[in-house]
């Protein structure tokens, strides 16, 4: 309805078109509303999801690290301290408990150069 046909009507019927008019736009709102709960709450169970696995994700970083600074141990015989500033220098995957599951993670691969490994060897922290 556009209006420019309401001029011969009488005031009882452009009452009834108000109404019918307010009815039908409490039917859209009713329905947008709907659909927008819908939405929130399907985006909500996919963010629980999504933090589930960064959750999932951030343990078993953690369990590598962990496996990997063994690992280095039993290789290079070299202590706590001496495998992080040798071996893994950079950590491209340093992870905290502070930082939280929700923290962003580069993994990146790299091969200690060959003074790193002849230096771990030797017990000698030179980096």
């Amino acid at each position: 309805m556009m209006g420019d046909r309401l001029s011969g009507l009488s005031v009882r019927n452009l009452q009834d078109i108000e109404n019918q008019l307010e009815v039908s736009l409490q039917g859209v709102r009713m329905k947008k509303e709907q659909i927008l709960t819908d939405e929130i709450r399907e985006l909500n169970q996919k963010g629980k999801l999504i933090h589930q696995e960064n959750v999932e994700l951030y343990k078993k970083v953690n369990l590598i690290q962990q496996e990997n600074t063994q690992l280095c141990k039993k290789v290079y015989g070299t202590t706590d301290a001496a495998v992080r500033r040798n071996v893994f220098v950079p950590i491209p995957f340093d992870v905290h408990a502070a930082r939280g599951p929700q923290a962003l993670i580069q993994l990146q691969l790299s091969q200690p150069d060959q003074e790193t490994c002849e230096t771990s060897g030797s017990g000698s922290a030179t980096k």
